[in-house]
């Protein structure tokens, strides 16, 4: 009996020992919608599942709300919990009953209200016998008070010594990547980095917090797709069907980058594309992991995404802003961006990142959508159901709504059958007629969790169990601003395509890639009408189509003119390459052409290069090594980049017998006769000149005829600026060419851009007046500083 009595009272102290642990959860901002709405709810979860290990709790409900107010409005929130459907309602009730009791509201404003806060928790503490293990401060708050209530914290609120602190953190993190660097050098000097908890909700969210447990759980059958030479793309889509009414003061400060694409959207991307560590429970493996991920993140360009706003928006924001009539935002509602991730796995591999606001359905999902190369001789109707190799092959991680109506992990019978967890995840009931991205449901093996969880429910259990791979970093929050900014900052100025909301919308909103670059793929509005007594600003156009010397103009930025012209230039090469066999693509030299170069170089990887001849329009009479050599900056931006064969590429002979353009050395001639030999009637595919601001042209200068008519192709012509001498092709050649785009760019050829527009053909006074192709298309590029000034 002693030795009984013995053990009873050891394991009687044992128990009273585990009990000593005690955690307060301060909910700031308890009475807001989000908390009312998830919070609340997160915390009683949390409660069930703890409550009976090891720890007591206390939860404490603050705000600025009077204590009268802020105790009726958490009696209410208390009194609408929900429990698990497996549990009785007796039982609910009963542990209803509990969490009410442990919840209380505090009035929370100023630095003695959290020193009373404090003295209270340590109070109760020592009254009940217990051990303070930690607290935990959820801010539920807008991100201007965090500084603040920050410095409360660490003043008067801290656990004592030996009690650990956490500080749950609420998104936004910043704007952009200075104002995101700001708000965490002001939280860094009241927190540790290991106390802050950066919540992104999508990260709570099933399926979303299934992607690294699946690619774990199926390794053997992923090693070998997950990478570029098997995965065509990869689409990472949030729609909805809601506006912004009621958050356009939100919206006007983020926009849906910010509020979606920046933190939802990217983070989901990293748990696509991060490499799987060996041990995926080490939250610092996983951290560091995805943190190589965003540093292999290819920059985003102005032509990387497109951007959209439905058309009550602007109305909206007057309405809720008090904004006058003239008012005009230029906040995107919807954007779809491209992204590039420059690694052995991913290179060339297309992701779709897209999100909208007032769009025609209400979904999430990432779609992992791989190369079809298998050919089935057989016709569709005899191929075996959801198994012939012919069918799309795809991984589809459904967050949630839309056709399936809640969370699941699709994959393509004909891949393989996946491995989950069957304690936490089930197959999906057949549902006949339901159709996911074109094929039957019955042609997938898919699942859905056993039990749905509320994403901050799942995100509140592992801030107690210090679960930090669930979270942002501040090197990984710094490092997706790194990637977004300089997007946000070119397009601060872009008016977004109108859409009206809803099925309505169509095909207004689909777009298409090529190469980096990206675009609607219905064409743009030439003009965005603000309003009948508003006058249009440069800012207020996309694209604008017209005609300059009653030839087509293209005028638009100056990113999104060198990315459009970049592409019609692939456009032409592929489709002469398609019926003769190559092109034939002649290219000025001088500055203007610099940025084309390096966007055919880095963003073209379908150009058919090895098909492609390439000559010069002009050339300076100086050693092709020289840096004035027009060879020289085509070597360097260009050449050096892509794949052209070495005699493909044809220089002017300016530098013959170590002299430079001597008329009997008859470099000209030479270059004449190379082009009639190669160029089938001497007529280039393309050519693509300049306009100086004295009207000049290749090298075909005002007040001298030189190459301005006759039968040669090729003439040395004399400059007014040094290197005085020239070769040049002439202007008959030039005009035998299918197209011809001239480019102008920059302010200071506004004069002359005025100017050019208003005469006729004069080529000895303008030679660039003389350029009209013979049976070719002339089409003018100008940016709007050149046009419009």
């Amino acid at each position: 009996m002693l030795t009984v009595a013995v053990c009873m009272a050891l394991l009687g102290c044992l128990q009273a020992q585990e009990l000593q642990g005690h955690v307060s959860v301060i909910l700031l901002g308890a009475t807001g919608d989000l908390a009312r709405k998830y919070l609340w709810q997160g915390l009683f979860q949390l409660y069930l599942e703890e409550a009976g290990k090891g720890h007591s709790f206390r939860f404490h409900g603050t705000a600025l709300t009077s204590t009268k107010q802020g105790q009726e409005v958490i009696a209410k929130v208390l009194e609408s919990l929900s429990c698990p459907r497996d549990t009785a309602p007796s039982r609910c009730a009963e542990l209803k009953a509990q969490f009410q009791q442990l919840s209380e509201y505090h009035r929370l404003k100023t630095p003695e209200d959290y020193l009373a806060l404090s003295k209270d928790i340590e109070a109760r503490v020592q009254h009940e016998g217990l051990r303070e293990a930690g607290r935990i401060f959820y801010f539920s708050v807008p991100p201007f008070a965090y500084a603040e209530i920050a410095r409360s914290i660490n003043s008067s609120c801290r656990p004592g010594p030996g009690a650990w602190l956490r500080v749950v953190l609420e998104k936004p993190f910043g704007r952009d990547h200075r104002s995101a660097q700001q708000l965490a050098t002001e939280l860094g000097s009241f927190f540790q980095e290991e106390e802050m908890y950066r919540v992104d909700h999508y990260l709570g969210k099933q399926v979303v917090a299934q992607i690294l447990p699946f690619r774990d759980q199926n390794r053997k059958a992923l090693d070998g797709l997950w990478n570029r030479h098997h995965v065509e793309r990869v689409e990472i889509i949030m729609k909805e069907t809601v506006d912004a009414e009621g958050r356009t003061s939100f919206y006007e400060e983020y926009g849906v980058i910010g509020d979606v694409l920046q933190n939802h959207l990217t983070e989901i991307l990293m748990l696509v594309a991060m490499e799987l560590p060996l041990n995926l429970s080490s939250s610092e493996a996983v951290l560091g992991h995805k943190l190589q991920a965003f540093q292999a993140l290819r920059g985003l360009q102005r032509g990387s995404a497109v951007v959209g706003q439905y058309q009550a928006y602007r109305g909206q924001v007057r309405r809720e802003l008090q904004k006058p009539d003239s008012f005009h935002s230029l906040t995107p509602t919807f954007a779809g961006v491209l992204v590039h991730i420059d690694n052995l796995r991913w290179e060339g591999v297309p992701f779709i990142l897209m999100s909208g606001k007032a769009l025609d359905e209400r979904v999430g999902y990432v779609r992992i959508l791989f190369k079809d190369q298998a050919y089935c001789a057989q016709s569709e109707k005899r191929w075996v159901p959801a198994q012939s190799h012919c069918l799309p092959q795809q991984i589809i991680f459904y967050i949630g709504h839309g056709e399936l109506g809640g969370p699941a992990v699709l994959v393509s019978r004909n891949l393989f059958r996946p491995s989950l967890p069957s304690a936490s995840w089930k197959e999906v009931e057949g549902q006949p007629g339901l159709r996911l991205f074109g094929r039957p449901l019955s042609d997938y093996y898919a699942y859905s969790p056993v039990r749905e969880q509320d994403a901050y429910s799942i995100l509140i259990s592992r801030i107690f169990h210090r679960r930090k791979d669930s979270f942002i970093t501040m090197e990984n929050l710094l490092a997706s601003w790194v990637f977004w900014t300089p997007l946000l900052d070119s397009l601060a100025h872009e008016v977004p395509r109108l859409y009206p909301g809803g099925a309505e919308n169509g095909h207004l909103l689909d777009f298409e890639f090529s190469g980096s670059h990206l675009s609607f793929s219905q064409p743009p509005l030439e003009q965005l009408v603000l309003g009948p007594d508003s006058a249009p600003m440069p800012s207020d156009f996309q694209v604008l189509r017209a005609k300059y010397r009653d030839s087509p103009l293209i005028s638009a930025w100056p990113e999104e003119l060198i990315a459009r012209l970049a592409g019609d230039i692939e456009a032409a090469a592929v489709q002469a390459v398609r019926r003769f066999g190559k092109f034939h693509l002649a290219l000025s030299g001088g500055s203007s052409p610099v940025a084309l170069f390096q966007q055919l170089a880095m963003g073209h990887y379908g150009f058919p290069w090895a098909h492609t001849h390439l000559w010069l329009v002009d050339e300076r009479c100086v050693p092709l090594w020289d840096p004035e050599s027009n060879f020289q900056g085509l070597q360097a931006h260009l050449l050096q980049h892509v794949r052209v064969p070495y005699y493909n590429v044809h220089p002017m002979p300016v530098h013959q017998r170590q002299r430079l353009c001597a008329e009997e050395d008859q470099g000209a001639q030479a270059y004449a006769e190379e082009i009639s030999t190669l160029v089938t009637n001497s007529s280039f595919d393309l050519v693509l000149l300049g306009m100086g601001t004295d009207g000049h042209t290749a090298s075909l200068f005002p007040q001298s005829p030189v190459g301005l008519d006759g039968k040669q192709l090729v003439v040395l012509t004399t400059s007014p600026s040094s290197p005085h001498r020239r070769m040049s092709l002439s202007l008959p050649v030039i005009n035998r060419a299918h197209k011809v785009a001239v480019l102008v760019m920059g302010r200071m050829k506004r004069e002359i851009a005025m100017l050019v527009s208003r005469v006729g053909r004069e080529p000895r006074k303008w030679p660039i007046s003389g350029v009209l192709p013979d049976s070719g298309q002339l089409v003018w590029y100008m940016d709007y500083d050149a046009f419009l000034g």
